[in-house]
């Protein structure tokens, strides 16, 4: 059975409508994806938010600007979207960790219990910390700071850690409130 169709459940403008950045935007997506993520397309009928989604996802998630690697940071995004049930994300940052791994089976296991995963102490504490930033934020403390350091994170990874777990934490809630469906060539993608 496949999922719905819907990308989101508002309207959103047509391609012709597009302002000629976000246009050109798509333009590279159907280069180098083969297709344009559903993501950015809830985005499109907002273009100045449009806009500042995709400079923050680009330097958050691809630049080398970040103490995590992209992997780690994929693994990051899997496992709050699990904590939150978020469907996009899971289908969508799956695949990404699929892929950055080389891994079929640990996409899985970020997807459905990151635990069962036989990781590194540095990954261990990372997603340990991720799941609680996310499930019960209140209740992190300078003890699982501590933890953090103690398994090799200097205060910046640790910053970059927080910073990737409340971006998909944010997007999750978007992917939720606008009932979002990730593209359906993510679910056949690096397996």
């Amino acid at each position: 059975m496949p999922q719905p169709d819907h990308i989101v459940r508002v309207a959103l403008p047509a391609a012709e409508d597009y302002p000629e950045d976000v246009a050109a935007y798509f333009a590279k997506c159907d280069e180098k994806l083969g297709m344009r993520p559903n993501v950015l397309l809830a985005y499109t009928g907002r273009p100045e938010k449009f806009r500042t989604f995709t400079r923050f996802y680009n330097q958050l998630m691809l630049s080398d600007d970040c103490a995590l690697s992209k992997l780690e940071r994929e693994m990051v995004a899997v496992v709050v979207s699990s904590a939150n049930r978020c469907y996009y994300c899971l289908v969508a940052h799956g695949q990404a960790v699929r892929a950055l791994s080389g891994d079929l089976q640990l996409g899985e296991m970020m997807v459905m219990n990151y635990r069962v995963a036989e990781l590194s102490p540095r990954h261990r504490a990372m997603l340990d910390f991720a799941w609680k930033l996310t499930t019960a934020p209140h209740d992190v403390a300078e003890a699982d700071r501590q933890g953090l350091r103690e398994v090799g994170f200097a205060d910046n990874d640790i910053f970059d850690l927080c910073d990737v777990a409340a971006f998909f934490n944010y997007t999750n809630r978007m992917a939720h409130g606008l009932d979002m469906m990730p593209n359906p060539d993510y679910h056949a993608m690096d397996r």
